[in-house]
């Protein structure tokens, strides 16, 4: 589709060039049938009741336009994808973690993007890629190829992401190179410079304001793009900022060594971590607010390596650190069975699964719901994931010998009714355990374990009897976690991966119908196909027939069918009925999840 002008004898044309005007826009939608005429006129009226200095597309997304297809409303994304169209070039929606900011500003000046409002988004070797939110001013691309001794490459964007993130890439470089200058590239790079720098107790300007501005902008663009934990990784020469995203890390952004030394000590004193001390591991926590003003808790790890010091800040944000059954990912079976667990007066209630399942948001979620002001819900934790005022929480130290053996056993004499161990690691700690449950006390753990029925038998090769299991063991619950579909662009998948589901399912008599539904990619979940994580459970519940079997030193696979038989729902089949409601994939769930058995 090429845009033109029909000059007045009606028999020539020529191209249009100037600023997109939102009149043109709106004849250029009716002309393309993409907005009703009646719906035009309305537009025109609206939007010539006041003059405004916003961009077209900015003033015509506000007036939230009908599409004529569907009625939907045209917002700035789809009227950017269309005056791509329109001007016969690419759109993009800008992505900054695919943004190496550190060469656009090196592109062009702040200024001059501000005045000709493009952005450089891409550089290679041989090429600049620049989103424009003007397609038809093209007089500053001699320019800019003239400079950067490369070719420019246009694409359209949307003129708000245009707007910010000039403001934060040319801010952000400005801010690193502010720092780069106050660190210099002292910090060593290497373990045996690392020692002698703590030897001499000499440090970074981790106050800096360049250096201050940085860490600032770290946070919130890590909060803005949901990530679950921010990577400080020291290289041979350089400093690699990494995000994990839906439990995928992406590559952020690289900064020269003084200037990750320097964010490292500012986010240290910030967390009240030794600053000067960088040759043993050391911990830390930091509460700060995003940018809806709710308060962010965030843990901090730091690691000696070969090429300087690593951090890793673990974001625990309250809308996901407390979440209901349903938002967990609860399928309805099992939440009733859980409920009826939770409720019970004493007893042991075991989760289990890998590192980075989900069991801390699903122990904080239920206790959450159970910390009412008439109990006292009490934990052991190491290390405190996140402080919860309606829990009274405690932290191991292993250097006093103060384990959860002896929290618990500390506990005992503290009048709880809800109590929460952090792992059960030692025939010590399970003893304990064990007692406050026969004492009259509900306690919660966790285990690492592959499956539910296997933490039966982990507690049984840890050396606690088979009468003491029964006698206080209420459920195990195991989980996995797995990525969801986006739900802007997946697509049914009515080929081999139905016919894969429908085996699996179909050996357990489960009605219903099956829709699996595939990634497809799109702007919304970075072309990845997916957006967002939920849980797979599978929920063993402690029924006589299982004590039955728990006394005779069964084997595994025993304890398996039992619980089956008593309304377990195995990990894989969890998925499977997910993938049935449109939510996963098959791969997801294989990758996730042991096999059935």
């Amino acid at each position: 589709m090429k845009t033109s002008l029909v000059s007045p004898d009606n028999k020539t044309t020529r191209p249009y060039v100037g600023p997109v005007d939102w009149r043109r826009m709106v004849q250029w939608l009716s002309d393309d049938e993409v907005i009703a005429p009646e719906e035009a006129q309305r537009t025109i009226a609206r939007c010539s009741q006041a003059e405004s200095s916003q961009h077209a597309l900015v003033r015509l997304a506000n007036v939230a336009m009908e599409r004529a297809s569907d009625g939907k409303p045209l917002d700035i994304e789809a009227l950017s994808e269309y005056l791509a169209k329109r001007a016969g070039l690419p759109y993009l929606r800008i992505d900054p973690l695919k943004v190496d900011v550190g060469r656009v500003a090196e592109t062009m000046s702040a200024t001059y993007a501000e005045r000709h409002k493009v952005l450089p988004v891409q550089v290679t070797t041989k090429e600049v890629v620049v989103a424009t939110a003007e397609p038809f001013i093209d007089d500053w691309v001699a320019e800019v190829e003239r400079q950067s001794r490369r070719t420019v490459r246009r694409v359209v964007a949307s003129p708000l992401d245009i707007h910010r993130f000039t403001a934060e890439f040319f801010a952000l470089a400005k801010s690193v190179r502010a720092a780069q200058k106050a660190g210099g590239n002292s910090g060593g790079s290497s373990f045996e410079q690392l020692v002698e720098l703590g030897k001499s107790n000499k440090q970074l300007d981790a106050n800096d304001q360049g250096v201050v501005k940085v860490v600032d902008w770290l946070w919130q663009y890590a909060f803005d793009q949901r990530a679950s934990d921010i990577h400080l990784e020291p290289r041979r020469d350089q400093g690699v900022i990494r995000f994990r995203i839906d439990g995928v890390l992406h590559p952020v952004y690289q900064m020269p060594m003084g200037v990750h030394n320097a964010m490292v000590s500012r986010i240290k004193l910030l967390g009240r971590i030794d600053v000067v001390e960088k040759r043993r591991p050391q911990d830390g926590r930091i509460k700060t607010r995003n940018q809806r003003g709710d308060e962010v808790e965030m843990r901090l790890s730091t690691l000696p390596t070969a090429f300087g010091e690593k951090m890793v800040m673990r974001i625990f944000d309250p809308d996901n650190a407390v979440k209901d059954l349903d938002a967990l990912g609860f399928a309805q079976h099992d939440a009733e069975r859980w409920e009826g667990l939770v409720k019970r007066p004493h007893g042991i209630i075991l989760v289990t699964g890998p590192t980075g399942s989900g069991k801390t948001t699903t122990l904080y979620s239920t206790l959450k719901r159970v910390a009412t002001e008439e109990v006292n819900v009490s934990t052991v934790e190491d290390p405190i994931e996140m402080i919860e005022p309606s829990f009274n929480q405690t932290q191991v130290q292993p250097q006093l010998d103060f384990n959860f053996a002896e929290g618990l056993r500390a506990l005992m004499r503290q009048d709880p009714d809800i109590i929460m161990v952090g792992e059960i690691r030692d025939l010590e700690t399970a003893e304990m355990a064990i007692q406050a449950a026969l004492t009259g006390h509900l306690v919660f753990s966790t285990l690492h374990t592959n499956d539910a029925p296997s933490a039966i038998t982990r507690m049984m090769e840890l050396g606690v009897p088979p009468y003491l299991l029964n006698a206080t063991l209420l459920g195990v619950l195991a989980q996995r976690l797995v990525r969801t579909l986006c739900k802007q662009c997946k697509q049914k998948d009515d080929t081999a991966e139905r016919e894969t589901l429908m085996a699996v399912v179909k050996p357990w008599k489960l009605s219903g119908g099956y829709h699996p539904y595939k990634p497809v990619g799109c702007v919304d979940c970075r072309m990845g196909g997916y957006r967002g994580r939920m849980g797979l459970y599978e929920l063993l519940t402690v029924t006589e027939a299982l004590k039955e079997k728990i006394n005779q030193a069964p084997s595994i696979d025993q304890l398996r069918r039992q619980a089956v038989q008593d309304g377990m729902r195995p990990l894989r089949l969890a998925g499977a009925l997910r993938v049935a409601e449109g939510l996963t994939t098959l791969d997801e769930v294989i990758s996730a999840t042991p096999p059935l058995e």
